[in-house]
């Protein structure tokens, strides 16, 4: 018997030698991560987890270069943060497609704009790239302003200078609020009543979804239903909500919508006389297919499901660790209040205006650097379908690839001491950088088409809270979490003392 197993298993060894061959020739010049027979590297990528990925990181970029390719079981991944990898890979119009593991967002986003691809995905992002024409987000600004003021207020009775505050959670709610709003245009008041069930969805859903993405064998629906039972029906239910949820008001938007066209005199104007605010989800119950039909709800619930999931985290993060980021830099503080203060004078009551917003130049600085920092996503993924040539090796048909934003963005060969925050490095000309060196919001056609909307929503943030308070550096400093968005294993601690004028 024994004799019998040992031969089934040198059988499988040479299977597996012969299957993986012709990929490993066409990859030789990039090292591998340990490749047992079968399993690849799955023991090593098995340490792997949200607190320890920054760390990893580092680590296998120092042992194994900028680029490293590992095998699990038969799936061939390369990790890279190789700029001449990352710009063929990223101006690529042909290997547009995401990765496999974010296979398991569909169960909440179908193929909306975010993982679709092809004809489809072109389709939707010429639909979408209206939606952030700065006519319609200088409309925006008002919601950036009033539900900052509302974050400002909650704020307030911790503004003691020794109250420890993890900003992270307060921040999410606000940016659920505006998000809602200027998305679907319908206020889910989530600061002011955070166990509503649709915003308790949205957060289970997002940490579920987070620990599949760090546990790839989960991400396979079978076997997550098996192993973790209790949380799959839990995201199974918080899915049902969402869509039931977004489905409503898609129906209430698209009623008004046809009221508006057949009453000509009152088309987004409210009871008042008011002009209505024009929500995404208007633009796209406008909209029409490649075929010219209108698009159907599930595929406008597609799309406002997507600028929900991303349109939240990612700026609760941004906005969170620049916080962070200007508490523990009180030079850099003190330099970007007074370029608010001399924008905008000491009325707090005024609310801040879309013309000004640009003028904020060395907080433009302060954002690009934190992002730079702290990348909100620290690695994006593409599939290969079909062979790629590189400048050093041919990337398999089949391969996933993982581009490493975190290592790039701290990369010394382009940034002079990179670990240090310093936002005037962004006035200065960088030789040793190029448009692919700085890429927080990704790059190429495929680029993050929320990017406007996410820094004129930073900017009003940060310029609401500077002109309220002063930021402390109180609390444990930041442990980098990578949960798709980066949080922070310690929270993402500060202090808050009362601006006195």
């Amino acid at each position: 018997m024994l004799v019998g197993l040992l031969l089934i298993i040198t059988f499988l060894c040479l299977v597996d030698y012969w299957a993986k061959k012709s990929r490993n020739e066409m990859m030789k010049n990039i090292p591998t991560v340990r490749n047992l027979p079968i399993i690849g590297a799955v023991s090593e990528l098995a340490s792997f987890n949200a607190e320890n990925l920054a760390w990893k990181f580092k680590s296998f970029r120092e042992k194994y270069g900028k680029a490293y390719k590992s095998w699990v079981a038969h799936v061939l991944v390369l990790n890279t943060s190789d700029p001449k990898h990352v710009e063929a890979i990223l101006n690529s119009s042909k290997h547009i497609s995401k990765n496999s593991l974010y296979l398991m967002l569909r169960e909440w986003l179908g193929q909306g704009l975010l993982l679709s691809d092809g004809s489809k995905w072109q389709h939707r992002r010429k639909i979408i790239t209206p939606t952030f024409h700065f006519k319609i987000l200088e409309e925006f600004v008002d919601v950036f302003d009033q539900q900052s003021s509302v974050l400002v207020e909650k704020l307030k009775p911790k503004s003691d200078g020794s109250t420890v505050i993890d900003i992270y959670p307060l921040v999410c709610l606000m940016a659920l609020d505006i998000i809602a709003e200027t998305a679907m245009g319908t206020q889910i008041q989530a600061q002011k009543d955070e166990n509503s069930r649709y915003v308790k969805a949205v957060n289970d859903v997002t940490d579920i979804l987070a620990l599949r993405f760090m546990k790839p064998h989960l991400a396979l629906k079978k076997i997550f239903k098996l192993f973790k039972p209790k949380l799959f029906n839990k995201q199974l239910e918080g899915v049902l909500y969402m869509h039931l949820f977004t489905n409503r008001i898609i129906e209430d938007r698209r009623k008004a919508l046809n009221i508006s066209k057949s009453q000509q005199n009152t088309i987004n104007v409210d009871n008042q006389g008011i002009k209505k605010r024009m929500a995404l989800l208007d633009v796209l119950l406008q909209s029409t297919t490649s075929n010219g039909e209108p698009l159907s709800d599930d595929d406008i619930r597609e799309e406002v499901d997507t600028f929900m999931f991303e349109g939240h985290d990612t700026t609760t993060s941004a906005i969170s660790f620049t916080l962070r980021a200007i508490a523990c830099h009180p030079e850099v503080q003190e330099k970007l209040f007074k370029e608010i203060r001399e924008l905008f004078g000491d009325d707090l009551d005024e609310p801040i205006r879309y013309r000004n917003i640009h003028e904020l130049k060395y907080m433009s600085c302060v954002i690009k650097e934190s992002l730079r920092l702290f990348p909100p996503i620290p690695a994006i993924g593409r599939f290969i379908r079909e062979d790629f040539e590189l400048y050093n090796c041919t990337i398999p048909a089949g391969t996933n690839v993982i581009l490493i934003l975190w290592e790039i963005l701290r990369d010394p060969d382009i940034y002079e001491d990179p670990m240090a925050f310093r936002p005037e490095r962004h006035l200065e000309v960088n030789p040793k950088s190029n448009s692919f060196s700085y890429i927080p919001f990704s790059a190429g056609p495929r680029n993050c088409i929320g990017q406007k909307f996410a820094l004129l929503e930073m900017k009003c943030v940060l310029t609401k809270i500077l002109r309220h308070f002063e930021l402390l550096p109180l609390g444990e400093d930041v442990h980098p979490s990578i949960k798709i968005v980066l949080r922070s294993k310690t929270g993402v601690n500060l202090g808050l003392r009362s601006r006195v004028y």
